[in-house]
């Protein structure tokens, strides 16, 4: 019984030490569209809940021609590539701070579940997939 839990308490001062690293690496984000620059997307859009059924919109939109590359804000292990309905087409990337970052609305995707992508990698190109009721647009939810 003892050797269990010397396990369990090993396991768990592990996952502590994983949680507590990811949250001191530093983040150092890129715009996430080729390209882009301030003036490209509406900070009011933070915090945002235009479209009712989308839900709280914890993220910015970034507005681009379609077809323009979607970076990498911060590299990362691509957890989730797919579509739903909201989103559309959609990558999931969990960054330093343990903040995810949601690409969606994308018009193609670049990446793979499992593969890394360096910051400023591109990983897809925008689009107007899934609810995305104005032009075409990359939206992202930064923090968790």
């Amino acid at each position: 019984m003892s050797r269990k839990r010397s396990i369990v308490k090993r396991i768990g001062i592990g996952v502590v030490l994983v949680v507590l690293v990811g949250f001191l690496i530093p983040e150092r984000s890129v715009v996430p569209v080729a390209g882009a620059t301030v003036s490209d997307w509406n900070e009011n859009t933070l915090w945002y809940e235009p479209w009712g059924a989308s839900g709280v919109h914890k993220g910015i939109d970034v507005f681009a021609p379609e077809g323009t590359g979607v970076l990498a804000a911060t590299g990362g292990l691509v957890v989730f590539q797919g579509s739903n309905d909201l989103g559309g087409n959609i990558i999931l990337i969990p960054g330093p701070k343990w903040r995810f970052h949601y690409y969606a609305h994308l018009a193609s995707s670049d990446a793979a579940v499992g593969g890394l992508v360096s910051r400023g990698e591109r990983i897809g190109t925008v689009g107007s997939s899934g609810l995305a009721v104005s032009q075409a647009r990359y939206s992202g939810t930064m923090y968790d």
